[in-house]
């Protein structure tokens, strides 16, 4: 039978309902999960005939009992063509989306061409997005020689979607290049409800947030998918993470997936299915939503999925033109846990040197000294991160104390950075702030030092400095020096750092 998992209290986690504390009539029906045991499939072997039942019946369905899917589990089974799919299935996927990059694009691209031919073609050149965005503004040869592939490929197989860069001194001469291609994959329109999409990148999860399937895969399979359009998939049970309260002014989803991972740990999901439902998920924009999917893998999770409502189709208006039919979870589908967390009791949360899971109150680091701030990645770049960070460095009116390096992931978000007003600034945008709280100029768009990089690449840990960051993993070496110590944290928690030189609470600032 799926078990519900409900979370005693702790220190760090005093906003979890325990289960004494919770009815299901304490919710409206409308909102009530149950979990059932999984219906056997009934044989269509007669053993037996009863004598008409005097009591109305329901007609009995023929051959087997349907039972109610999750939403991972109905995008999976429609991509199989499947009327039912369950956990541990494993079926072949048509894939609506493939991306790579410049780090496993070569790998793939050698696969597909050793498997299928030398003149092989994709099987289907839309379908296929190919983003430059790793290792990208560095003289190193071999980052260059990437790119390089890349090109070469899309101009042989006419691909749609190559998001080109070829002047490496000026971001903004290449009107093609974007940048971190799981920002971009939702800015140009690729990310869409219902759909599979498959990349290879352990952060291609971040499209869940559309209430799709989208999961990272190998370099060996992503050569078969060129080749196929297919992928033989496992069906991954579901976790159900419900979360409810209003949200505090002080918190981002950044916390919010860091206490989740901090509960379960970094192999608490492992090849599962993370759903984000409640109230609190609700609130989020689509930015927010992203970074909530983003860091599922930092869990062990298959795949993150919210799911799509007004908020997605809003954002969705003017990005795609296709047609999609958005899938949710039946009200009887089976989940293998369920988690309740009481958002509005939450604290801003960092994780600790050298795991996601390690996580602490931010108020309980603030004798850590640190020697810079980062915000930027697929994680903690977009154009609500820096929003959030320009709004901490307003309400305190003081400088940084530490560099304070600023990557947005994409040539948009660079834009909104010097374009958009910031609320409650009157009319000054990121831009303006961020100069005057004596932050490094914004970088060209790009994963930067998120993952370390060659040695010349922007904001690169070469020293073992300590270091407040809004990226998705902190193992050592993980942003270049192996003895650097690296504390993940929202971009408000990043920029109260950034004020104090210490590992800060951005109560401090926004109270």
């Amino acid at each position: 039978m799926a078990s519900s998992s409900w979370l005693s209290p702790s220190p760090t986690s005093s906003f979890i309902c325990n289960k004494k504390d919770l009815g299901f009539s304490a919710f409206p029906s409308q909102s009530q999960i149950s979990i059932h045991k999984c219906k056997k499939q009934i044989s269509k072997k007669i053993v037996s005939v009863m004598a008409p039942q005097q009591s109305e019946r329901k007609p009995a369905t023929t051959g087997f009992v349907k039972t109610g899917m999750t939403m991972t589990e109905k995008i999976l089974a429609r991509a199989s063509e499947k009327p039912q799919l369950s956990p541990g299935d494993n079926v072949w996927v048509n894939v609506d989306i493939l991306m790579t990059h410049d780090v496993c694009g070569p790998g793939s691209i050698g696969i597909f061409k050793k498997e299928f031919g030398e003149d092989a073609k994709v099987w289907d050149r839309d379908k296929v997005v190919i983003i430059p965005d790793h290792y990208i503004f560095t003289s190193d040869e071999r980052a260059n020689r990437n790119v390089d592939i890349l090109r070469d490929f899309c101009t042989e197989q006419n691909i749609k979607y190559f998001y080109d860069i070829k002047d490496l001194s000026n971001f903004k001469a290449n009107p093609d290049y974007k940048g971190v291609c799981h920002v971009a994959l939702a800015q140009e329109g690729h990310c869409r409800p219902g759909e599979v999409l498959l990349g290879t990148d352990s952060h291609t999860c971040t499209a869940g947030a559309f209430g799709q399937f989208a999961t990272g895969i190998g370099n060996t399979d992503a050569g078969f998918v060129l080749g196929t359009g297919k992928l033989l998939l496992k069906v991954p049970p579901t976790l159900r993470f419900v979360m409810d309260g209003e949200m505090p002014p002080y918190l981002l989803a950044k916390d919010l997936i860091l206490q989740i991972i901090g509960e379960i740990s970094v192999a608490g999901a492992t090849y599962k299915s993370m759903e984000f439902v409640g109230t609190t998920v609700e609130s989020l924009n689509m930015e927010e939503r992203m970074t909530l999917c983003n860091m599922v893998v930092e869990a062990g999770g298959k795949n993150g999925v919210v799911p799509a409502d007004s908020t997605t189709f809003k954002y969705l208006e003017d990005k795609t033109s296709l047609p999609y039919e958005p899938v949710y979870s039946d009200a009887q589908a089976s989940f293998l846990s369920e988690y309740r967390f009481d958002i509005s009791k939450l604290e801003p949360l960092v994780a600790k040197p050298h795991s996601p899971d390690n996580r602490a109150l931010a108020r309980e680091c603030k004798d850590v000294k640190i020697d810079r701030v980062y915000v930027g990645s697929c994680t903690g770049g977009k154009t609500e991160d820096f929003m959030a960070a320009a709004k901490v460095f307003l309400a305190s009116g003081k400088k940084v104390k530490v560099p304070t390096f600023l990557v947005p992931a994409t040539q948009k978000v660079w834009m909104d950075i010097y374009a958009l007003p910031v609320p409650g600034s009157g009319g000054k945008t990121c831009a303006q702030i961020f100069e005057e709280a004596g932050c490094d100029t914004p970088a060209s768009p790009s994963c930067a030092a998120c993952l370390g990089g060659p040695k010349d690449t922007y904001a690169r840990m070469n020293e073992p400095q300590v270091c407040v960051s809004t990226t998705n993993r902190n193992f050592p070496g993980r942003m270049g020096h192996k003895e650097g110590q690296i504390y993940l944290a929202s971009p408000y928690t990043a920029a109260a750092s950034a004020l104090t030189g210490y590992v800060t609470d951005p109560r401090e600032f926004l109270q």
